[in-house]
């Protein structure tokens, strides 16, 4: 009998080692299986991911095997292999709820010891997608660099080893910040995962434009010597190492890697041992006095509150203005946007491939926060339901939406723009690029209005890459990129103007876009809105309906 068949209030003593196993394997596909029961869209997205990895895999061993005999191979190998191993390091913190089993709290009311835990813990976490890419890379990497018989031997060590610290290392960080991870502070990190993903992306793209410039593979050669004796990639350092016959150097490489290996799952055991042994907060009482309260939590208007003005549009705003602060999402949504649109335009002019009118896209990322606002809301929008009982109320929530966004795009695009202009030193574009970001701006405030009351979607609280529910992503596609496309064609004026003047060589004309975009964006910005709003009165059922799936 296992824990899993006894039944309710049955003393069941420790299932031995051997046992484990095979009930944990059960308990990863059980799981697994019973979320794709949840809905067609969670399947259809599994499945798709299932296809991209192995696509992405055998494309990944096709070319590693066409790396074989290349000079620069066992570089190539041992970077990708750290950079594999650092994306398994971190992705428990940014992704605790991607995975049920990677939350060991669920199992600390069960009578388990911790040694066996970890190894049933370790095989199931073998399936998966993560580690199906993982062991492509391995095997494909073993074929690149392994060269006679004595390195096919190490190989043959070095890819189940790759894999197995990969996964442990995974397992004991997440071990090790469960209780982080599981809290709200811990959600918010997960959920600004955006920021650090998206940014690195970019920093990446900037470096390997710096890397094709600087000569290509042979310039990573130093580092690549230092990070081949750094466990997993001291296991395939070690194929290459045995491929040119340092027999010995490969033998520590290896012996490093096994090192490494144990020391993970001792950290695990331990972390997982203080886990199931000490209290946390839901056994000891932690009542904080109401008059520690800070003045964060009372809504007064206090502070820059008090400058705002009086009625329902200073409620309105507020409220938008602490979701910013105190939403995971919303709170990740905008610090993604505002660091992207600075980081896009800036790295551009900075490797003299940019212009002064990349900093337009600063407007474009922060107007889309004005799409889905009542999706924004969740659940909660229902309270805002009950206040809208005319057009006239449904015109002061939206503009008092969109004045809060406005509220930061405005200083935030000036700053980008004058940024961008100084880095590449075309001041003469300042005001028609501050001009056309205006009219951008306005465009994409009014169609986001529209959009919001014609296609409203529900945003999940639960995961933090989970901004649609199940069944809505074609109002999402429809909502975004439907949008966007028309915000393109009402900017479409101002546009071009700045296209005409530039071919008509009147570049002394440039400035009078600031002035022609300012006053177009806001008129089309309130037109927007002003449409927006009876659709608005007439579909709040509907929308309230669509909104509150999540």
């Amino acid at each position: 009998m296992t824990v899993l068949d006894a039944p309710a209030g049955t003393a069941v003593p420790a299932v031995r080692g051997q046992g484990l196993v095979p009930v944990f394997v059960r308990l990863k596909l059980t799981l697994l299986r019973n979320g794709l029961r949840q809905s067609s869209g969670r399947r259809a997205a599994y499945v798709a991911s299932l296809v991209v990895t192995v696509l992405l895999a055998a494309g990944q061993v096709v070319g590693l095997v066409a790396l074989r005999g290349h000079a620069q191979a066992g570089t190539l190998v041992v970077l990708m292999t750290a950079v594999v191993a650092l994306g398994w390091a971190v992705m428990p913190l940014f992704f605790p709820s991607g995975d049920e089993t990677l939350d060991p709290s669920r199992l600390v009311m069960l009578p388990l010891r911790p040694r066996p835990l970890i190894g049933a813990l370790l095989v199931a976490s073998l399936i998966g997608i993560g580690p199906l890419f993982t062991l492509a890379l391995a095997l494909g990497s073993v074929i690149a660099v392994a060269h006679g018989a004595a390195a096919v031997v190490f190989g043959l060590a070095a890819v189940p080893l790759t894999l197995l610290v990969c996964v442990a290392l995974a397992r004991s960080v997440a071990t090790a910040n469960i209780r982080l991870l599981t809290s709200r502070k811990g959600r918010d990190l997960a959920v600004l995962s955006g920021l650090v993903i998206a940014v690195g992306i970019q920093f990446v793209n900037f470096a390997a434009q710096s890397l094709g410039r600087a000569g290509g593979l042979s310039s990573l050669e130093p580092v690549a010597d230092v990070v081949r004796w750094l466990p997993p990639a001291s296991a395939l350092g070690a194929v290459a190492s045995a491929s040119e016959g340092a027999y010995g150097t490969a033998l520590t490489q290896l012996l490093l890697a096994v090192l490494a290996l144990a020391g993970l799952m001792w950290l695990w055991q331990r972390s997982l041992t203080k886990l199931m042994t000490s209290p946390d907060g839901s056994t000891i009482a932690a009542a904080e006095p109401s008059a520690k309260r800070s003045g964060a939590d009372r809504a007064d208007r206090s502070g820059l509150f008090a400058l705002l003005p009086e009625g329902r549009t200073a409620t309105v705003m507020q409220r938008s203005l602490r979701y910013v602060v105190r939403d995971p999402k919303t709170k990740a949504s905008w610090v993604t946007a505002l660091a992207i649109g600075l980081i896009v335009p800036v790295l551009n002019a900075a490797q003299g491939t940019g212009s002064a009118y990349f900093a337009c896209f600063a407007a474009g990322m922060l107007g889309m926060q004005m799409y889905n606002q009542f999706g924004q809301d969740t659940s909660a929008f229902w309270m805002v339901a009950l206040s809208v009982s005319s057009t006239r109320d449904a015109y002061l929530e939206l503009r008092a939406r969109a004045l809060s966004l406005l509220l930061i795009t405005l200083p935030y695009t000036v700053l980008v723009t004058v940024v961008t202009a100084a880095v590449l030193g075309d001041w003469a574009a300042l005001p028609g690029v501050v001009g056309l970001s205006f009219a951008l701006l306005g465009a994409m405030l009014a169609t986001g209005a529209l959009a919001s009351a014609l296609f409203p979607y529900s945003i999940p609280q639960d995961g933090a890459f989970k901004n649609v529910v199940p069944g809505q992503a074609g109002l999402a596609w429809i909502s975004i990129l439907g949008g966007m496309v028309a915000a393109a064609v009402l900017s479409g004026p101002v546009i071009g103007l700045t296209i005409w003047l530039h071919v008509a060589d009147r570049q002394g004309l440039l400035w009078l876009l600031l002035p022609v975009g300012a006053v177009y964006g806001a008129f089309i910005g309130w037109l927007g809105v002003r449409l927006a709003a009876p659709r608005v009165a007439d579909r709040l059922p509907e929308i309230l309906a669509a909104v509150s799936k999540g």
